[in-house]
């Protein structure tokens, strides 16, 4: 079994965000970058499979720019055996990466596709279910456990109501959430292994897609800053502050 897993360079989620004093984006100034952690769920569980004997070749790809090879090399040194770069400097949407997946799953031809079920910059949560519209492919969705059995998949999902179980047939695409499993840290001496790693790099018009943006970003604001909290000396001064302050009731 071949599994392809897709990641994506983000800003460290333990890094401040600022935005630019015009407001016209995030300022990426200096910002230390990283794989987004639904992604380094997928790189993990894709690895666990392949450890297992279920899977036999892990293809890491990433939509993005140059510096975008780093996070690739990290899905390398973690146990990808490949990857595949499709090199854009150009601000990417969700439907034009998921029409760049879907171009490498048809080159590739994997029985699996793992991504994370969410990026946390963007948080548009909908990569993977794009990707399955155009495949046509079974999908399951907020996995946090994914059991292969021959040609079948067994994926439990995170749901609003508790955890629904649902069988797909391979191939097939699945999106990761937290409690799939804890990434591991790569080693030193896989860094090392990494660089030497197959790393194959693409471009949108080779594949034949249309990477322009068909929204344009107006403004960004930091979000306001929340108020301290007050205590309350009973329920009656709290239903007032609550009327009358708050204006929620």
């Amino acid at each position: 079994m071949k599994i392809l897993v897709a990641v994506k360079r983000v800003i460290d989620y333990n890094v401040k965000i600022r935005v630019k004093p015009d407001n016209s984006d995030v300022d990426l100034t200096n910002v230390k970058m990283a794989m987004n952690p639904f992604c380094e769920i997928a790189v993990e569980e894709a690895v666990r499979l392949k450890e297992r004997g279920v899977a036999s070749e892990v293809v890491a790809v990433t939509v993005g720019p140059k510096a975008a090879q780093e996070q690739l090399r990290t899905a390398l040194a973690l146990g990808a055996d490949r990857a595949i770069h499709v090199e854009t400097e150009a601000k990417v949407e969700s439907l034009a990466v998921a029409k760049l997946l879907a171009k490498v799953v048809e080159a590739e031809q994997p029985q699996l596709v793992i991504l994370g079920k969410q990026a946390i910059d963007t948080d548009n949560n909908q990569t993977g279910q794009m990707l399955a519209a155009l495949t046509g492919l079974p999908q399951g969705t907020f996995a946090s456990a994914v059991k292969v059995d021959g040609d079948k998949l067994q994926v439990t999902r995170e749901i609003d109501g508790g955890l629904q179980t649902v069988d797909l047939s391979l191939p097939a695409i699945v999106t990761t959430d937290l409690r799939l499993n804890e990434p591991r840290y790569a080693k030193l001496p896989d860094i090392m292994k990494a660089k030497k790693k197959p790393l194959d790099t693409q471009t949108p018009e080779a594949l034949g897609v249309e990477v322009a943006s068909k929204v344009t970003l107006l403004k960004v604001e930091p979000p306001a800053e929340r108020q301290g909290g007050i205590k309350v000396g009973s329920v009656d001064e709290l239903v007032d502050k609550l009327k009358n302050e708050a204006k929620v009731l």
